[in-house]
């Protein structure tokens, strides 16, 4: 068995927490050791040693977090560490921590030792059968204050604590009644407890119990049960819902404090800058922030990343209409610009492989695919293409405008907007990223990576859900400049001709009976002696080459478009190369509703030199 790692942008990344109350030693060593583990499996988050255990947060490929795990397990005292699991599409932390800490979780008290002795465990179940049943007892929320904000348990008492060394000083507050009431404390995963539980004992409280797991367990084996609101949790997420899925709660960059969604349409939360609670300044610097972004493009694009070889890999999920089909049959009908010669040479060279999970020993193996044998639904292969590189593009991208939600940028040609085809690390979406990191953007609408002008990205998942609606609905004006071909009779004219769904030759599309409905409205703004003429565009729909395709079945093709070219000739040809002419055809402006603000916004691209000629 030949056991790999996998790609670190391959899948789902899995996420961890653990913790384990033992004693450690030769801490140095095992810190050393744990680094040069964690940087072989390309592993990010952290992992504090002390001499009383360990407690870590940790995220990568499944199969290198279990291998971190098995190594672990290894380790005198943390033979049974077990671990939360959640999984995400993105790498939750920025980089990867050991640390060697006095305590695993600060408390600052002595005579507390959780290896040796701790309060009682309640498991989830049975804390959920006891709140059903009106059971009298106190509800503890030992949390900081700012963990409690984004959701506890209904009336639950709050430790009323900025940080867990405070924890003394708000159980000597409670009423002295509670010594004598059952007392149910709770935290995020539970290791605040494993030293809460003791400490409340020495006070003086008669009956104390730790939510066995914490939020995260209680989610995982009852849900939202008694709950109300998400939980905080220490990475990028933010915060889960009682799904363990992300939620909308974001967090201000600057203070730290997690954002209700009220707080972030709030003008005063600008992230990076400010929130409603550390804001600062009425006045946001728009010219200074556009100039740090413009330098960081520069960085983050030279020289390209898609210049620099590199190994790409795509993976191949056979589905259930699939199985039974031979694994040629099915590239023929997933690529069909590829021969059957080309799969047979992957094989041999073992760049097509099947990839077999092994969920008991937690491996992955990667065995060579046998083309011959029918396919079975859930068989999983990926393809290796070491030495990519991907064609040059243009990085001339200029912010237009930002805010708390929004990122406006005048997107260049030829530029992808996300990876597709040929391109992987050179687009639009890989650039910014990488420019407003650790935020996660999300893109609004499409442009054709021939095409320039106006794009636009929402900032946090809660804006994205109010922006791209807008524009799937066709509640966005959008105007387009585009060059073409002829000189159209009429000064105004509209297409409703509808377009299929199926691609065709090249990734096209063809105008089909029976196809989406489709609208373009256009208005001739020049006509030139060469026979071109410049018109506005303003598209009602939003298909898939919608403008591109609408003015080639009326006979007036986009000079310089690969593809839809003139006298009905459809090329294969999709994406121009860096040093051909420019496609002419610019989004020029949108206009829609601002999420934040419900005021309707509007953004202009200044037009190319083509769409101003002399």
């Amino acid at each position: 068995m030949n056991t790999t790692t996998a790609e670190p942008d391959a899948g789902p990344v899995l996420n961890i927490s653990s913790y384990l109350f033992a004693s450690l030693s030769d801490l140095k060593p095992l810190r050393d050791s744990l680094r040069r583990i964690c940087r072989r499996l390309d592993l990010r988050g952290t992992i504090l040693l002390s001499t009383e255990g360990i407690n870590l947060f940790v995220a990568g490929p499944d199969e290198n977090v279990y291998k971190l795990l098995e190594s672990l397990r290894k380790i005198p005292g943390l033979e049974k560490l077990e671990a939360k699991e959640s999984f995400t599409s993105y790498q939750p932390f920025r980089r990867m921590l050991v640390k060697i800490k006095k305590e695993i979780i600060a408390f600052g008290i002595d005579g507390i030792e959780p290896a040796e002795r701790t309060s009682p465990k309640l498991p989830p179940q049975q804390l959920k059968q006891w709140l059903d049943e009106g059971k009298p007892l106190l509800l503890y929320d030992v949390r900081n204050d700012y963990e409690v904000k984004v959701g506890t348990f209904q009336n639950a008492v709050p430790a009323g604590i900025d940080t867990f060394r405070d924890f003394p000083q708000a159980v000597a507050s409670l009423p002295e009644e509670a010594k004598s009431t059952p007392v149910v404390m709770f935290c995020t995963g539970g290791i605040r407890c494993e030293k809460a539980g003791p400490f409340m004992q020495q006070a003086g409280f008669n009956e104390v119990y730790q939510l066995e797991g914490g939020i995260l367990k209680y989610f995982e084996l009852v849900g939202g049960d008694h709950y109300q609101g998400d939980c905080f949790v220490f990475d990028q997420r933010v915060a889960v819902d009682p799904r363990l899925q992300e939620s909308a709660v974001a967090q201000c960059f600057v203070c730290q404090t997690p954002l209700t969604t009220e707080e972030q349409a709030s003008p005063l939360y600008v992230p990076g800058d400010s929130c409603p609670h550390c804001f600062k300044s009425a006045q946001e610097t728009m010219a200074a922030v556009a100039a740090k972004r413009q330098t960081k493009l520069i960085e983050v694009t030279t020289p390209l990343p898609g210049s620099i070889p590199y190994t790409n890999t795509r993976r191949l999920f056979i589905s259930s209409d699939q199985k039974g089909k031979t694994l040629y049959e099915v590239l023929a009908e997933k690529v069909p610009a590829a021969s059957q010669g080309f799969w047979e040479k992957m094989v041999a060279q073992q760049l097509l492989v099947e990839i077999i999970h092994h969920q008991d020993e937690r491996l992955v193996e990667y065995r060579a695919a046998d083309p011959s044998v029918p396919l079975v639904a859930g068989q999983l292969f990926e393809q290796r293409y070491p030495g990519t590189t991907e064609p040059d593009v243009s990085t001339d991208i200029q912010i237009l405008y930002e805010d708390s939600g929004l990122v406006v940028v005048s997107k260049p040609a030829p530029l992808p907007m996300h990876p597709c085809g040929r391109f992987n690390k050179n687009s639009l979406i890989s650039f910014l990223e990488q420019v407003y990191h650790p935020q996660k953007l999300r893109i609004a609408h499409r442009l054709d990576a021939n095409t320039t002008g106006v794009a636009v990205l929402s900032r946090t998942s809660a804006v994205a859900r109010q922006v791209q609606p807008q524009f799937e609905q066709g509640r966005v004006e959008k105007r387009y400049l585009a060059l073409v071909y002829g000189h159209p009779t009429e000064d105004e004219f509209i297409c409703d001709e509808p377009i299929g769904t199926s691609r065709v030759r090249g990734g096209g599309r063809r105008v089909e009976e029976g196809g989406q409905p489709s609208r373009t409205d256009f208005v001739v703004r020049q006509r030139f002696e060469d026979g071109t003429a410049l018109l506005e565009v303003s598209p009602k729909t939003g298909r898939t080459n919608q403008i591109r395709l609408h003015l080639w079945h009326l006979g007036f093709p986009i000079v310089g478009d690969p593809m839809y070219q003139r006298d009905g000739v459809m090329q294969e040809k999709q994406t121009l190369d860096i040093d051909e002419p420019p496609m002419c055809l610019h989004a020029w402006e949108v206009r829609f509703r601002h999420p934040q603000t419900a005021e309707m916004v509007t953004f202009q691209a200044p037009p190319p030199a083509w769409a101003n000629p002399s």
